[in-house]
Order: C-alpha cells, then structure tokens, then sequence
C-alpha cells in the first residue's frame, strides 16, 4: 500500500469540497429550473381549477335561483288558496267584510250627521195647540 502524503490528503479533501459545492449549486440551479416549473404547472391547474369553479357555482347559483324562484311560486299560490278558504269561512259564518263594514260605518256617519241636524233646529209648537190652550184659560 501506498502511503498518501499530506499533499494528497489536501488534495484530495480540496478536490472532494470542490465537488461538494458544486453538487450544491447543481442542486441550487437544478431546484431553481425545476421549481419555476413546478411553480408554472401548480399555476395553470390553479387558472383550470379556478375557471371549472367558476362555471359550477355559476351552475349551483342557477339551479338555486331556479328553485327560490319555483317555491316563491308555490308560496304565493298557497297563500292565495288560503286567501280563498278563509273567506269562504268567514262568509259561512256571516261575519262582514271590510268593504260591508266600511259602507255601514259611512251610512251610520250620515244618519248622525242627519239627527245631529234635527236636533239641532229650533222646535215650533203647533198653532193649535196654542189657541186651546189660550182658550181654556
């Protein structure tokens, strides 16, 4: 066996340290080409991602339009039959409706309006009566 000189040794460790960091730049250089890469790709599926989002909550926003738009129609027409059954109730039980009650309260108005006037005008005796009078005294 050869015995290795000290200047081998050096050279040997310089040489090993020169390849080290030029491993470490390689991986540098190659995470850098490779990262840029990596950072376009998950950049592109992101603008993929975002556009097939974009087109299923479009999607979702209609089809939930859709259907408030369907149960509003059916609220209004469950109401309207309510409306109906309510005042066929009513109807059968002879309460009056508002339009009843609002014409009996103007002609009720009017008749005040009427005897507050009579009562009102002076009262006059009859002639009559006041020649018998005169004369049964």
């Amino acid at each position: 066996m050869t015995k290795k000189t000290k200047t081998d040794i050096q050279n040997e460790v310089r040489e090993s340290a020169q390849k080290i960091w030029l491993a470490g730049i390689g991986a540098l250089a190659t995470a850098e080409e490779e990262g840029s890469k990596l950072f376009n790709s998950l950049v592109k599926k992101g603008e993929s991602y975002e556009v097939r989002g974009k087109q299923r909550l479009d999607e979702v926003k209609a089809r939930v339009e859709d259907a408030v738009g369907k149960a509003e129609g059916s609220i209004e027409k469950l109401g309207d039959v309510l409306d109906d059954k309510v005042s066929d109730a009513i109807q059968r039980l002879g309460v009056p409706s508002r339009n009843e009650i609002i014409k009996l309260t103007q002609r009720v108005e009017e008749l005040t309006v009427k005897v507050d006037q009579l009562n009102a005008a002076p009262r006059k005796t009859p002639a009559k009566k006041k020649a018998t009078t005169a004369k049964a005294k």
